[in-house]
């Protein structure tokens, strides 16, 4: 398996219906509450890693993942915004990228563990501390400020 502890946590709704295996460490790691909230982007990325060398349409992955089939289409959809999935006609396949899958699995991971230990942000408290004006360079151009 290529992509073996790589995955990622994005936000989708859904309903778990089975479960997929997971990465060893993913078990000794996490709790039992931890492991029951995989989110729906989770739950495909792991099928499809553990099957990185077949493509599939999604109504298989819906039903191997416990993703709601009306949600499957999102989910494949964001996973492939992100460049994590690849999708060729009716076909869906984990990506060939593997920095790509790595990177964005170790940001999961950094986020998570200041989550963990500083709670989740509120949005609100960021808007509150916001700055009124725009950055200089908001206008899209790199040119430095002085």
């Amino acid at each position: 398996m290529l992509y073996a502890g790589y995955m990622v946590m994005l936000i989708t709704s859904g309903t778990l219906r089975t479960r997929v295996s997971i990465d060893i460490d993913d078990f000794e790691e996490k709790s039992e509450s931890e492991l029951a909230d995989l989110t729906n982007g989770e739950r495909v990325l792991r099928f499809l890693s553990t099957n990185d060398d077949r493509a599939f349409k999604p109504a298989e992955i819906a039903d191997r993942t416990g993703v709601n089939d009306n949600s499957i289409g999102n989910v494949l959809a964001r996973l492939e915004d992100r460049n994590l999935v690849r999708h060729k006609g009716p076909y869906w396949a984990i990506t060939d990228d593997t920095e790509r899958l790595r990177s964005f699995s170790d940001y999961f991971r950094t986020t998570s563990s200041l989550t963990e230990r500083l709670g989740e942000e509120d949005p609100d408290e960021w808007a509150a501390h916001a700055p009124d004006d725009p950055h200089p360079n908001a206008d899209g151009t790199d040119e430095e400020v002085r």
